[in-house]
Parts: C-alpha cells; structure tokens; sequence
C-alpha cells in the first residue's frame, strides 16, 4: 500500500548544498553507490569513493568526476571481505581526513553462491553486515567530532522475508543463498537501530533504507527463474539513478536532523517488519558482532 501511495506523489528533490563536507561511500564504483557520489559530488562534498576493485574505482571516479563536474574526488581501496583492509582503509581516514559529515554503508553482495570472507563469516552476512559494522566502530571516532553527522546504511526490503538466525549466523549448518542475503539485510536494520540508541546526544543520526527493486550488478547471481521474473517486473524497477535518491534523501535532507534509527523508502519514512524492531535481537546481534570481530562497542 505505501509503494502504490509513493507512486503518485512527486518526487523528493532538494537544493541542499554539502560544501565544507566529506563523504565515504562504500561500493561507490557501480549502480546506487555511483549515482550517490555523483549527486553528492555536485552539492559540494568531498566524496571518497571506497572500491574493491581500484581498476573498475578509478574508472568510476572518472565518471563521477566529469558528470559532477566536481575535481574533489577521491578512490580508496577497501574490501569489505576483509578486516585487514577495512583496518587499513580506516586507519588511512582517520591519519588524512579531519572530518568525515556522512558515511554511505552501500557496498553489497546479494544471493551468491556460498563462500567465506578473509574472516571465515559467511560472504553475505560478512560484507553486508560484519564488514560495514566493523569500518563504521573504525570510524566512529572522527564521525562524532564532525557533528552533525549521518551514518546511513542501504537494506532493501527483503529484510522482510527472514529472520537472524543467532544460532548459525555464517550459514554452516545449511545454505540457502536468498534467507541468507535477507538475514544480512535485517542486521542493516537492526545496526542501524541499535546504533541510533549509543548515539543519542552525540550529533549523530542513523538511517537505513530500502532503494527499491534496482536494475544493478547485483543481479548477477540470480537463477534463471528469477531473472525471468526481473524482466516481467522490469518496467516497475528503478535505474541506478532512481535508485539511489533515498540514500540521498537520508544524507541531505534537512528534516531527517533530529530522526534516527529509522527504516526509509521511497524517500520518505516506511514500515520495516516486526523483526526489523525486536531491540532484544538487535542487542544479541550487536554483542555476537563485537564478539566475533573481537572488538568492544559499549
């Protein structure tokens, strides 16, 4: 019902100017992550682009570079599938950069065959969640003396369709590639959640968001039955550009200041499911994640 009312109204758009500001933007060298740094990169920020691939990231940032027309672009290596690089992308930040305004958690892998991070996680659980939750502690630091501060992470919402299973969150009892992408999709949730409660009082806000059915590179593990079903829904999804506003919206938009923790589409506020709000949950997750990255968050 709320995707059939978003439809008619017009869409979001805002002025809202981001000079003075520094921007990391995880998985910004394809789809959404690109369209962001782009419109970003025009409002005034400095965008730093953290890629897997620096080949493809250079590429991108050219791209961001002359559709923005903004030279104030940066590519750094970060793999997500690895707590070294993680380690080493942040500690490079936090020596450079005096600020960090908005951080962009959008790097994804979506229904992939089964396979393990540098870290032994299960991959989708441990990019889509472990990882972002990882670089954001690396970071937090620099993100609450740069208050006013957002922290926004991309779910979708096939959040939706499973639960955390705590008791075999790396999938080693038995894989299933969609109840697994879905189950890092409800950690996006829950952190974000769980994050918005430790930063109260801080400046800093969190969001996370569903971008909507998006044609991307994402899609490149899917099953031919599913494909199939993708092109029949095709002329409903959104292009990477379309896709990318409600990341946008949660990084600029003015009226968004004093919200945080919420679930987002359609650039506007939206329903995430029962499990998207269970805090008992939220914290088990929160204290497994600290426990298996070997880190203490209070």
């Amino acid at each position: 019902m709320q995707g059939i009312r978003n439809l008619f109204r017009s869409a979001w758009s805002s002025a809202e100017r981001l000079e003075d500001k520094t921007v990391v933007i995880t998985g910004a060298n394809t789809g959404i992550g690109k369209e962001t740094a782009i419109d970003l990169a025009k409002r005034g920020a400095k965008i730093i682009m953290a890629c897997r691939d620096m080949e493809r990231g250079e590429a991108a940032k050219k791209e961001v570079i002359e559709s923005s027309g903004s030279e104030n672009v940066l590519c750094m290596k970060l793999d997500l599938a690895d707590s070294k690089s993680i380690r080493e992308f942040a500690e490079a930040i936090n020596k450079d950069e005096p600020k960090l305004n908005i951080l962009v958690n959008n790097a994804g892998v979506m229904v992939c065959p089964y396979g393990k991070t540098e870290d032994g996680f299960e991959m989708q659980i441990g990019v889509n969640h472990f990882g972002h939750f990882l670089l954001t502690h690396l970071l937090i630091d620099l993100i609450k003396r740069s208050a006013p501060a957002r922290i926004i992470t991309v779910s979708s919402m096939a959040h939706s369709w499973s639960s955390i299973n705590l008791e075999d969150i790396n999938s080693e009892k038995s894989y299933d590639k969609n109840r697994a992408y879905s189950q890092s999709k409800l950690a996006n949730v829950l952190f974000t959640r769980s994050l918005a409660k430790r930063l109260e009082g801080t400046g800093v806000t969190t969001y996370s968001l569903h971008p909507g059915v998006v044609q991307t590179d994402l899609w490149r593990h899917l099953n031919a039955p599913q494909r199939a079903i993708m092109k029949i829904v095709s002329p409903f999804t959104k292009n990477s550009s379309q896709g990318a506003q409600t990341s946008i919206y949660c990084a600029v938009e003015p009226s968004l200041d004093k919200e945080s923790g919420g679930y987002y589409s359609d650039c506007a506020p939206a329903n995430c499911s029962a499990a998207g709000k269970d805090d008992v949950v939220a914290q088990k997750l929160w204290d497994m994640s600290c426990q298996m990255l070997s880190l203490t968050w209070e």
